[in-house]
């Protein structure tokens, strides 16, 4: 084998390297895709292609991919400080500022944040604050959680299981006993014909409602949902989804997590996607965003109502090595100060609209888009056989497989859950990025479209 190709990243990556969410036989024999370099919302590939980043790699690269002022703040903390932990009530300066600036922005007034380093620990903290809560109380026997088809919460045990997505449970037993599933509001493929936001609402709620009776309220803990579903598909909820769900939850002393992994810091044109979509958290989980992924952190941060039980229950036997570390938090303050300056909140609201007229516009025209949804900057656009009667194609085809390989070649990086094209682009993007966007979208559609219509 010749030295130069034996030594490249590819065929080292094949020989060396699992790969996450993948077919690991698949991967064998095909030409990795590696990254070497990042410009704004734009990376270029180890043979100098550039593409631009609809997905902000996993929904996460909010401020692009080489922004200057977070690879400062990042260098700054590792002069002074390049680690610390905060068991046994060590902290550092940076870690404790940004706690109060958690709580600070998500309105728990009172509250209190607590670190991790991934979303999936995020989530799995919630889990077993919920548990501790209701115990704490005389209620050991509440332990169920209650999530949605077609949601997402992580890839570890106890957040995989809370998954609505079977690739997540396939080959590893899951999901674990207790971990239930709800419907899905989904307005393209759950709402039934002729129902409006309404009484497509009181059936969710009312199969919701069902579902606790059977389950018994006193053997649940907590219902756990995203404000916009995102790796289900990108779905938001009906308007008024959210207030419904609530008052059931609060019936049944029920908990309500609010997964914000995708969602927060200004992706859904608010700060937090609950503000959104009108949920009321009692605790609430945050990654990505946070650090804008140049560090893996993630954050609780806890109504006072939580915090209380907790802390009168003596001592919490939970915790991360890596939990604040300062790095982590001088970045993600760092992160947080760029989104303030910038307008974050007015900035997608703005953009975002171009977008969602652009993809409309795309879609129309389009013998096989079904569905244009989403809020903010986060879109999805699902390709159908049929839009007329909402007819999928036959997963056989692999519409979306095709879609995405195809995409890549036009220079655009976009992800599809199962036919449904994702676009969830970093927030520093302008309007000629949009529209960039949306050119390379529109001659890949046209390229499937002709393909799947032979």
């Amino acid at each position: 084998m010749d030295t130069a190709i034996s030594n490249s990243a590819g065929i080292r990556d094949i020989a060396y390297h699992l790969h996450s969410q993948s077919n690991p036989r698949h991967h064998e024999q095909q030409d990795p895709f590696v990254v070497v370099r990042g410009d704004g919302a734009y990376v270029f590939d180890n043979k100098g292609k550039r593409y631009i980043d609809a997905m902000a790699g996993l929904w996460c690269a909010s401020l692009g991919f080489n922004d200057k002022r977070l690879a400062a703040a990042a260098a700054r903390q590792y002069e002074r400080l390049g680690f610390n932990h905060t068991f046994y009530s060590r902290t550092s300066d940076v870690t404790t500022d940004l706690a109060e600036k958690l709580v600070s922005m998500t309105g728990m007034r009172d509250g209190k944040t607590y670190f991790a380093t991934s979303g999936s620990e995020a989530n799995e903290t919630m889990v077993k604050f919920a548990w501790m809560y209701h115990a704490a109380r005389g209620n050991p026997r509440k332990r169920k959680v209650i999530s949605r088809d077609k949601g997402f919460h992580g890839s570890s045990i106890v957040a995989a299981s809370m998954c609505g997505l079977e690739a997540m449970h396939n080959n590893f037993g899951l999901p674990l006993d207790g971990f239930i599933k709800t419907l899905c509001p989904d307005g393209y493929r759950v709402r039934r014909r002729g129902e409006d936001d309404a009484a497509f609402v009181a059936r969710l709620v009312d199969e919701l409602e069902q579902l606790i009776v059977r389950e018994g309220a006193d053997t649940i803990a907590a219902f756990i949902a995203e404000p916009v579903i995102a790796g289900g598909g990108i779905i938001p909820p009906p308007a008024g989804y959210f207030e419904a769900v609530q008052m059931v939850l609060e019936r049944h002393d029920i908990l309500c997590l609010d997964d914000e992994i995708v969602c927060g810091f200004g992706r859904t044109g608010n700060w937090f996607g609950h503000e959104t979509v009108g949920m009321r958290p009692d605790m609430m989980s945050m990654a990505k965003g946070l650090t804008a992924s140049y560090f893996p952190m993630s954050a609780v941060v806890m109504s006072r109502k939580i915090y209380e039980v907790i802390a009168d229950s003596g001592w919490l036997g939970h915790g991360f090595t890596y939990s604040g570390h300062p790095v982590g938090a001088a970045i993600a303050l760092e992160a947080i100060s760029i989104y303030e300056e910038m307008a974050i909140v007015e900035h997608v609201r703005r953009v975002g609209e171009r977008l969602r007229s652009g993809l409309e516009r795309i879609g129309a025209q389009s013998s096989i888009v079904g569905d244009v949804r989403g809020v903010g900057l986060m879109y999805g656009v699902e390709l159908v056989a049929d839009p007329v009667a909402g007819t999928p194609f036959d997963p056989a085809l692999q519409v979306g497989q095709q879609f995405q390989a195809l995409a890549r070649e036009n220079g655009l990086i976009t992800r599809c859950m199962r036919d449904t094209v994702g676009f969830s682009p970093p927030l520093i993007i302008g309007d000629g990025e949009v529209d960039d966007m949306l050119e390379r979208f529109s001659a890949t559609l046209g390229a499937i479209e002709a393909r799947v219509s032979k």
